[in-house]
Parts: structure tokens; C-alpha cells; sequence
């Protein structure tokens, strides 16, 4: 009962506040703390290995340690471009006095959620249904026992006891008291609540495995998804939210839902209905490339809107969002040949190829939100710093530029700074100016390059150069499907180019993925960790969108390749579908089915994409068979919640649409 109080004096979601981060210390002497983290290959343990904390990787030798010594398990996940994971560190982990405490009385281990997204699944949805529940988010903290058995956990504590919108919040040096107090006073109840919310986390993975083919498959399971979807769209300024809470943010620009609407327009055969579709879709695009989500000087896509608008956003950048944007905004610009998609699709191939691809020809995987020690800062201007990076340009050309993206008005963040973006079209800013379009541009182009360049001698946000298996076949697609649109050759033999990376490096010698490449400190880059189902997945879906572009049959064949690897070590023969763990994977207390799209389509989705393809491309009737499994092993859950499997209902789409044309 302690611990279950503690849990409620905690705010389910970290609460904004004006919370700056250090900028990475550099040209310093010797660290003062050097932990077991220092032997990593991920960028983001790499930040923690000079903490006082002394941190484990995730591995036996921790868990053995916690056992022999009879303590508790304090497991910390996060991610390196985690705004509130930085806080945390800098508020606690670099704190002496709370890493006494932990080195004391715990055993710690860091993780890197996106390194290991199993651990981080099982236990975000431990904190998910463990009893009071939690919204999740990062950094995740959670007590375990030493057989990693979920106690009670959180986001973001404070380090210390304080109001937050006039709600106490228990502190991170209180929690750490009252667990191990806990621990030490009702050591076989803590025990037994462990052992319960192993087994209702158990059940909740477990219920995701399950199938029940109870719902037929037909198109009343894709129109009820459609259905669902319309009902959260918000008609202003587009995008999905919660009409409830008039769509205050966060919102995401959640691709999945995007590509299902996108296929429904295209077949749908009512006038009506097509332009209904036609219209969310466009709306959502025009309004997310006018906003501050879209970086209007050096292209690409940040994470997602803070608020309705999309105007200031959470400033990381994922490789992940501007490698579904591309496909999405590339599909769009075929049907439309609107000239604003094109140049998104343009501005992000270049910020990809700039900052986000490796010499051997793979992607990095994230920009962080912070740079000198505060989110944005990189990305936003004073009228003083612009007036600064443009000392030769006329005033004419300043006051264009300053209207043009929307920075004549007061300041759109903390009231002191802007965040560029497009208040008005181009097309309908050049009318009023009486002038093309075509020529707006040229006027606006040297004033961006100006900016560009200043922009480019700040101290730049922290580079997740961590290459992942499943990021990077998502980017393949993204570039091969915007190249084919744009009729780009240089963007479709970057995919390439990286396709043969990944498939030369991030492979084994029995040709099985790994899902992580990257370098220790002082030694030479490895490809290492097992992969999950979505390295297969989302690689298998970049194969196929190489093949439509180039028609080269070795992506054919690659692609069928890891498949059916897939379904080797991934597929449940029993019930249909894929588990995320391979069957010779590391055993956690729980193996899940990754089903639910959010801001990426489930790997399940996917997989259930790629067999239909495979079928269209191959004519093999064995992946028509085991897509019509998948789909049945999850068609419940489709009905039950058809919002939040679009992904899911796009396959399906895929599928009957298909068998129609084979009638």
C-alpha cells in the first residue's frame, strides 16, 4: 500500500517547465566517474558513462549482483534526443549525493530504448496496466526485484519534494527512501506484489498474442477504421487529437493513419466521399509543411507539435518521421503535383543526405531537441540574430522574408524568440504580392541560405549515430519512393547505396539481421544485438520499395529472403501473426505481438503489408496464406479498436483489393 501512494503523488507526464539541459562538456581533463557504460556502443549510454552513478548495461552480471546482494533493481530507460531523460540526468545521475544513494542501496542498469525495444516494451507496459496506471513516457524508471519483476515505476521524478500545478510531487530522494525502506520492512510482500504485476503485464503481452477469428475480413473492417479515424480529425488545422479536448497538443503527425487514408481516397469510388478524404489529407499536409514542426530552413521533420497548430514543436528529429513523410508526402505530390510537397520532399532529402547519413552509406537515427543547454535553440531566431545573418541584404528583402515567415508579429516561442513558419501559402503570399510563385522563391532563396549558413556555426544538437536495422529500411523506402516520384536518381541510389550497407554489415554469416551498428569508445564500429521483427519488417518494406523504383530483381529476392527468415524465428504457427522476439531471443519475463500503430506502423502491420506484396510481386500463394493468418489472429483487436490498427486495415485494404483483381 506504501509504494501504490507513492505512485499517485506522481504526475502521470513530466509537466512543462523552463528546464535547461548542459551542453556536452568537451575538451575536458580526465572525467572524475567512468562506469560500465563506457564500454557501449550506444550514444545514449555513452552520455551516462561519466555519471557517479554506477550504471550496468542491461546483462546477467547486474541482475546477479542485485541477487547476491539482495537489493533492488533501479532500471532507467531513455533514448539520447529525450528532452526530460537529459533533465533527469543532469537534476539526479550527475547528483552526488542521489548516486550514493543508488550506488548504496541498488543495483542500477541504463537502457536505450531504442537499442533494446523489447526491455522497453515489456516494461512500458508494465506501467501501463500495473495498478494505478500511468500514461508511460521517458525516461521510464522502474524498481525490480533481481529476477527483473516490475515493482512500481515512473517517468520523470524531480530530485527533490515540490508542487507541480499545485500538486505535491514526491521527489527522486524520497522515492529512493521509501523502496528501500520497503524493500528492507516488507521484503515478502514486495515479493508477492512483484510476482502479481509480472503476471498482469504477462497477460496484457499476452492478450496481444492472441487471436480470435471472430471478425470476418472484409471491407466493413477497413471502412470502421476510416470511420474511427474521421471521428478524431480536427477540422482547423488538421492532424488527429481528441475533439473532447478541443486538440490540444501533443500531436503527432502519425504517418499509419496518413497512408490508410491516402489508399481509401485513391479507390474510393463516391465523389463525395473521395473529396472528404482528399480534403483531411490535404489540409494535414499543407498545414504540418507551413508549421514549426517542418523546419522551413534546412528541411525535415521534427517529432511532433507541443501544441494544435503545428507551430512549435519538440525539436528532435527522428530518422524514422521524415523517412514515413517522405513516402507520404511523395504519394501525395504523384496524385497532386503540388509544387509546396515537392519542395518538402526535396528539403528533406537534403537534410538527410547532410546530417543524417553515415559515410559507409547508412543513416543516423536522431537529432536531439537540445543545443546550449535549451530545447530549440538551434532552431530559432531573434530579430536581432536574423538582422545579423543578413547584414547585406536590403531592407526590402529582410521585411519580405520577416513577413513571409511569420516573423513581423510578436515572438511564437517563450516570448522571445521565433519559430519560422509559413502564416500564409506561397502561392496566396505571391498573388497578394503580385508575382509568380516561381519568383517569390527566387527572392527568398538567398535570405534562406544566408540563414542556413549562420545557422549551421552554432553549437549543434547532440547526433544519434547509432545505425538501426529497422530505421534505416524505413528511410530506404522513404528516399526509393520519393526519388520514383520526383524522378530523383540520386535520391533512389542513396537507398540504395544503403540497402547494400545494411544488408552487407547489419547481417550475419547464416545471413540472419543484427539490429544495431555503432563503436565503442577508441575501438572500430560493430553491427551487434539480435534483431527484432521490426529490423525485418521495415527492411523487407524498403526491398520492395527499391524494387518498384529500379526493378532490379536482387531486391525481389532479399526481401523474400528475410521473410521468410521472419517467419522462421518470428512467426506463430499456432495462432498467426509474428512475435517481436525471435524464438532463440533473450527471455524476459514476457514475449509480446506488437499490434498498435502510433507514431511508427506496428512491426506487425508491416509484415502483414510486405506478405501481400509479396504475393502481388511473386504470385507465391504461401504469403497470401500467412497474410490471411495474420489478419485473422488479430481481426478482434481490428474491431475493437480499428483507430488504433490502421496500419493494420491498410494491409487488409491491400489484400482484398487484390483477391477483387484476381476474381
Amino acid at each position: 500500500m506504501l509504494l501504490v501512494l507513492v505512485i499517485r503523488a506522481l504526475p502521470e507526464e513530466p509537466q512543462p517547465a523552463k528546464t535547461k539541459t548542459p551542453p556536452a562538456a568537451e575538451g575536458k581533463d580526465k572525467p572524475k566517474h567512468t562506469n560500465r557504460l563506457s564500454r557501449e556502443t550506444s550514444p545514449y549510454l555513452l552520455q551516462h558513462a561519466h555519471n557517479p552513478v554506477e550504471w550496468y548495461p542491461w546483462c546477467e552480471e547486474a541482475f546477479a549482483k542485485a541477487k547476491k546482494e539482495g537489493k533492488l533493481v533501479f532500471l532507467s530507460i531513455g533514448y539520447s534526443s529525450c528532452h526530460w531523460c537529459h533533465v533527469m540526468e543532469r537534476e539526479s545521475f550527475e547528483n552526488e549525493e542521489i548516486a550514493k544513494i543508488l550506488n548504496r542501496d541498488f543495483v542500477c542498469i541504463k537502457v536505450d530504448r531504442e537499442e533494446r525495444p523489447d526491455i522497453d516494451n515489456v516494461y512500458m507496459t508494465a506501467i501501463q496496466v500495473i495498478p494505478p496506471r500511468s500514461n508511460g513516457g521517458w525516461p521510464l524508471s522502474m524498481f525490480l526485484t533481481a529476477d527483473a519483476k516490475p515493482i512500481f515505476g515512473g517517468t520523470y521524478w524531480p530530485p527533490e519534494d515540490k508542487e507541480i500545478n499545485n500538486v505535491k510531487v514526491r521527489g527522486f530522494k524520497t522515492i529512493l527512501k521509501i523502496a528501500q525502506e520497503a524493500w528492507t520492512d516488507q521484503r515478502k510482500e514486495i515479493d508477492a506484489l512483484a510476482d502479481r504485476n509480472a503476471d498482469i503485464t504477462r497477460r496484457a503481452l499476452a492478450g496481444l498474442a492472441l487471436g480470435a477469428a471472430v471478425a470476418p475480413l472484409n471491407r466493413e473492417l477497413v471502412a470502421g477504421a476510416v470511420d474511427e479515424i474521421k471521428t478524431t480529425f480536427d477540422p482547423k488545422y488538421g492532424g488527429f487529437g481528441s475533439p473532447e479536448r478541443s486538440f490540444r497538443g501533443p500531436k503527432f503527425p502519425t504517418p499509419p493513419r496518413l497512408g490508410l487514408l491516402q489508399h481509401e481516397a485513391r479507390r474510393e469510388k463516391s465523389k463525395e466521399r473521395r473529396k472528404e478524404l482528399n480534403d483531411f489529407l490535404t489540409l494535414t499536409l499543407d498545414r504540418m509543411a507551413r508549421g514549426g514542426i517542418y523546419d522551413q530552413l534546412g528541411g525535415g521533420f521534427h517529432r511532433y507539435s507541443t501544441e494544435r497548430t503545428w507551430t512549435v514543436p519538440h525539436f528532435e528529429k527522428m530518422l524514422y518521421d521524415n523517412a514515413q513523410l517522405c513516402e507520404i508526402y511523395a504519394d501525395a505530390y504523384r496524385d497532386s503535383k503540388n509544387p509546396g510537397y515537392r519542395r518538402v520532399l526535396q528539403e528533406t532529402i537534403a537534410f538527410v543526405a547532410r546530417e543524417m547519413t553515415a559515410p559507409e552509406g547508412g543513416f543516423y537515427s536522431a537529432l536531439d531537441a537540445d543545443a546550449q543547454g535549451e530545447e530549440g535553440r538551434f532552431y530559432v531566431w531573434t530579430k536581432k540574430e536574423l538582422a545579423a545573418a543578413l547584414p547585406d541584404a536590403d531592407k526590402s528583402a529582410i521585411t519580405l522574408f520577416e513577413q513571409v515567415y511569420g516573423v513581423d508579429g510578436v515572438p511564437n516561442f517563450e516570448s522571445s524568440a521565433h519559430i519560422l513558419t509559413l502564416p500564409q501559402p506561397l502561392d496566396e503570399r505571391a498573388k497578394a504580392l503580385k508575382t509568380t510563385e516561381e519568383q517569390l522563391e527566387a527572392r527568398l532563396s538567398p535570405s534562406r541560405a544566408k540563414l542556413l549558413a549562420a545557422r549551421s556555426k552554432r553549437p549543434r544538437p547532440f547526433l544519434d549515430t547509432k545505425i538501426l536495422t529497422a530505421w534505416n529500411g524505413e528511410m530506404i523506402a522513404g528516399l526509393a519512393v520519393a526519388g520514383e516520384a520526383l524522378g530523383d536518381k540520386k535520391a533512389i541510389e542513396a537507398a540504395a547505396r544503403a540497402a547494400d550497407f545494411v544488408l552487407k554489415t547489419l547481417r550475419t554469416d547464416k545471413g540472419r539481421l543484427l539490429r544495431s551498428y555503432g563503436a565503442a569508445p577508441g575501438q572500430k564500429a560493430e553491427a551487434r544485438l539480435n534483431a527484432y521483427l521490426d529490423d525485418y519488417a521495415f527492411l523487407v518494406h524498403g526491398l520492395l520499395c527499391l524494387h518498384d523504383a529500379t526493378k532490379e530483381k536482387r531486391w525481389l529476392d532479399e526481401a523474400k529472403r528475410l521473410t521468410d527468415l521472419a517467419i522462421e524465428f518470428h512467426g506463430d504457427d499456432k495462432q498467426g501473426g509474428f512475435f517481436y522476439t525471435s524464438n532463440d531471443h533473450e527471455k524476459l519475463f514476457a514475449r509480446s505481438k506488437e499490434q498498435y500503430d502510433g507514431a511508427q506502423p506496428s512491426s506487425n502491420s508491416t509484415m502483414a503489408i510486405n506478405l501481400v506484396r509479396l504475393w502481388q510481386k511473386t504470385g507465391e500463394a504461401r504469403y497470401e496464406r500467412l497474410a490471411e493468418k495474420t489478419f485473422r489472429s488479430q481481426a478482434a483487436a481490428l474491431q475493437a479498436n480499428p483507430g488504433g490498427l490502421a496500419g493494420l486495415a491498410h494491409a487488409l485494404a491491400l489484400y482484398l483489393d487484390h483477391k477483387t483483381d484476381k476474381k
